[in-house]
């Protein structure tokens, strides 16, 4: 893998500057002709941030030629980017530079891989997020007659796309490039329920059950038809053809291996895959020691509560009866459940304030997810628009509510997936009006979902992991992030089985075995991935530790957030610069 380029990171400031540099018109110009340029290649991604200029656009995004394409984008860039006098830049423009320039090379790195012969998997592809905008309860909007013309369109192009992802999946066949048996049987239950309801029942249905009251009778009859026809000649042909084909076809052709190790390029490519999502140059190796590390640290941790609460067995015997007391599952239905975790963000909004100084603007709602996808989800957070619009959405997965258990970890799930995590960092980075728009919408797995983890960290400074069943459920959730650092790397380089990582994971947390057959095949489908958390997590962590040690009473905790916070998403290595230089200043 070609690095070099980082080592302009390590670079990235001149501390103590007498004179600061004049704004650099030219990478001005440049950040916004590659964000204008790149939302035409990627227009959902333009919808979900309330950009409604490309509402009717789906490329097909996985054929060759859209991939070329993109490659001469991305080349281009670089190119560009080489142009930029790097000594005549500012310190927010050198952060700016080296974000994108990092991204434009990951991202041209990414391309080299057939990663276009499987086009989805059970937890995440076009299928599942089309069907997430067309039940009109997400970012696609259905208030104008423009709105409800503009998917109708990109419902044409779905048809196009299931077609090209068909043939894709041949090439993948071809090239034994294809996805363990085990995922393929859970997609074909997902795109059957998307085939089978009739019309009005139909998930495609939901915006035509809200027509706007401005729409006139005619328009609400004209519309009701023609949602009606593509529902029954478009979209339920297309996930019945996209149902069969996996049915009779590629399940057949799917491996029974469980990780990436097993295609030829498996390797190189968990390499490149493990540097995506960590932004670090650690190693799959050395994730897989500090994993090790860490699931000991928590274990004894959890040893305690164990016997604080008095149970006198092991701690898997401890994990046992955790998740069948039925006083930790206090709840009879799903609003009971959305009722706590509304409770939740009420207790910690004292101490918010004491800790946060810069909160977002955007609305924050808690929902339940659609049942469509609920069976296989976990809980997630859905961005609001940068507008103010839409709210950002905490949405939380109850198929059953008399077995949510409270050890599942709440608390520590709602700072995760809400406040102060992802709801706080995605949405102050989308309203932030002095960093490039490819910046306030960009996103790195290792930032965005470090963050996310290391704000669990906060709850007993916040007021939270009082009861101990609760604290249990905050170290549950450390705990699966840590063993996420040791199954990925076993799964996809070590030639660890499904059952093998299974078996691991059960023995080191308290989840359902059902909940770890969800977790351990989410790995499966997008290796890499679940490294990004800890990775993320443990190096923000570290840098506090670092300046509330070297700074003393000058280190504020609440403006060491808003130093994390202020440039949005950031590759862990430009973020470990930005807030040296921060630090720095203050010592002087």
């Amino acid at each position: 893998m070609n690095k070099l380029f980082i080592v302009a990171l390590f670079s990235l400031f001149i501390v103590g500057c007498k004179n600061e540099p004049k704004e650099n018109s030219q990478l001005k110009t440049l950040f916004e002709q590659y964000y204008e340029e790149r939302l035409q290649f990627f227009p959902l991604e333009a919808t979900s941030q309330g950009d409604n200029r490309f509402n009717d656009k789906l490329p097909i995004d996985i054929s060759e030629s859209f991939r070329k394409s993109l490659l001469g984008f991305y080349t281009r860039y670089i190119n560009e980017l080489d142009k930029i006098e790097i000594k005549n830049l500012s310190e927010d423009e050198l952060i700016q530079f080296n974000t994108l320039r990092f991204t434009v090379n990951t991202e041209i790195e990414g391309l080299s891989f057939p990663t276009h012969l499987i086009p989805f998997n059970q937890f995440t592809g076009l299928p599942l997020t089309f069907a997430q905008l067309g039940s009109g309860e997400a970012s696609q909007p259905f208030k104008t007659t423009q709105d409800y013309d503009n998917w109708l369109k990109r419902i044409d192009q779905f048809v196009v796309w299931a077609d090209s992802a068909v043939a894709n999946f041949d090439k993948g066949i071809a090239s034994d490039f294809v996805l363990p048996k085990s995922l393929v049987v859970k997609m074909i239950p997902q795109m059957h329920d998307l085939a089978a309801p009739k019309t009005t029942e139909n998930l495609f249905f939901g915006p035509i059950k809200k027509l706007p009251a401005s729409f006139t009778a005619e328009q609400k009859a004209l519309y009701t038809q023609k949602y009606t026809d593509v529902i029954e000649n478009k979209i339920r042909p297309t996930f019945k053809k996209l149902e069969g084909y996996l049915s009779n076809t590629y399940l057949k052709a799917s491996r029974p291996s469980s990780g990436v190790g097993a295609y030829k390029i498996g390797k190189k490519y968990y390499d490149y895959q493990t540097y995506y999502w960590t932004t670090s140059l650690k190693t799959p190796d050395e994730i897989f020691q500090i994993g090790l590390s860490e699931v000991s640290r928590i274990q004894k941790e959890m040893i305690k509560v164990k016997d604080q609460v008095g149970f006198k067995g092991d701690l898997p015997a401890f994990f046992e009866s955790v998740k069948t007391d039925p006083k930790l599952m206090p709840y009879k239905n799903a609003d009971e459940v959305l009722g706590a975790f509304k409770a939740i963000q009420t207790k910690i909004e004292p101490n918010l304030k004491k800790m946060f100084k810069n909160t977002p603007k955007t609305g924050f709602e808690i929902r339940r997810t659609e049942a469509f996808r609920e069976a296989s989800a976990s809980a997630e957070y859905m961005q609001g628009s940068a507008d103010g619009s839409r709210p950002g959405v905490f949405y939380v997965p109850i198929p059953d509510a008399t077995k949510f258990n409270l050890t599942s970890g709440m608390e520590s799930l709602f700072l995760h997936e809400a406040i102060p995590g992802h709801h706080y960092q995605i949405s102050l980075q989308q309203e932030n009006l002095n960093i490039p728009k490819f910046m306030r919408f960009g996103w790195y797995g290792a930032y965005g979902e470090g963050w996310a983890l290391y704000t669990e960290s906060l709850g007993k400074e916040l007021g939270l992991y009082t009861d101990p069943y609760q604290y249990l459920g905050s170290l549950g959730d450390e705990m699966h992030r840590a063993i996420r650092l040791v199954v990925d790397v076993g799964i996809h380089i070590k030639g660890w089985s499904r059952e093998e990582a299974l078996n691991y994971m059960l023995q080191n947390e308290a989840i359902s075995k059902d909940g770890a057959i969800a977790e351990i095949e989410r790995y499966m489908a997008i290796p890499g991935q679940a490294l990004s958390y800890k990775i993320g997590a443990l190096k923000i962590r570290e840098l506090r530790t670092k300046y509330s040690a070297a700074l003393g009473e000058k280190f504020i905790l609440s403006d060491f957030h808003d130093q994390v916070l202020k440039n949005g998403c950031l590759p862990l290595s430009v973020l470990e610069e930005t807030l040296d230089a921060w630090a720095n200043k203050l010592s002087k």
